[in-house]
């Protein structure tokens, strides 16, 4: 069994790294194996809305220049994911952010792979952090790792959430809660026991849009044509780049 880890801090050995560490010495401790992505160095960019990934089947983001990809080739392998994040403007930073809209939304997510969501933060806005990040794994049935209290540290930096003894409390237990999670798990498939039935998602929407005629057809098709002559109107292709083309050490599992 074995638990990914993303660190979604710019600071490669900063607070969430600390938290994160302390979850990974636990893990291992129960016999759990475990890989450490740090992705907070890196440009991510944010979801342009193409949908390439769903339209194409791609189970991957068309974009290849960044971690994204090889985030959900390595979840293919791993049996959970943790996710870590310092909290900006109490929210999850930017590019943790960024990240998890694309890679949920290209693979649509890592059904009964258990999740679990922590946050660092010097004062406050860790529990709106906590909440937008647990979204992730809510909206795609994953199921939601417990521990003692809220899963956060306090500190700026690794030294100072040494000086947090309950919040690393909560990390070694939410350790444990993992590696108990993922071993009833093991068991119940060796006993036989079935994941539940997959429904099958019904969307609706609150808006609906009322069938053009023929002649108003031609008149969006008309007034898109002069859309693109004008100057603001944004032609998304040139991004759409193809997998030969994008950075090679991003694309090493697709070799």
């Amino acid at each position: 069994m074995k638990v990914l880890l993303i660190n979604g801090s710019p600071h490669r050995n900063g607070a969430i790294f600390r938290a994160l560490k302390e979850i990974i010495l636990e893990l291992q401790k129960e016999g759990i194996e475990t890989e450490l992505m740090q992705i907070g160095m890196h440009v991510v960019r944010g979801c342009k809305g193409c949908g390439t990934c769903r339209k194409n089947h791609l189970g991957k983001c068309i974009f290849g220049d960044d971690p994204v990809n090889v985030a959900i080739s390595r979840m293919q392998e791993c049996d959970a994911l943790i996710v870590g994040s310092p909290v900006h403007y109490a929210a999850a930073a930017g590019d943790i952010t960024s990240f998890l809209d694309r890679m949920f939304y290209a693979s649509r997510g890592f059904p009964y792979k258990p999740g679990a969501a922590v946050v660092s933060c010097r004062r406050a806005g860790s529990t709106a952090a906590l909440e937008q990040l647990n979204k992730y794994f809510m909206m795609n049935n994953m199921p939601l790792v417990p521990s003692a209290y809220w899963n956060m540290v306090h500190g700026n930096s690794a030294e100072e959430v040494e000086q947090d003894e309950e919040g690393l409390m909560v990390m070694r237990t939410l350790a444990r809660n993992m590696a108990w999670m993922l071993k009833s798990i093991e068991a119940g498939k060796a006993a036989g026991l079935a994941l539940p039935p997959d429904e099958g998602k019904i969307r609706t929407n609150f808006i609906r849009t009322v069938k053009a005629s023929s002649s108003e057809k031609d008149g969006q098709a008309s007034e898109k044509k002069n859309a693109e002559k004008r100057s603001d109107y944004k032609d998304f292709a040139p991004y759409f780049t193809s997998y030969n083309k994008v950075n090679k050490a991003y694309q090493e599992d697709d070799e």
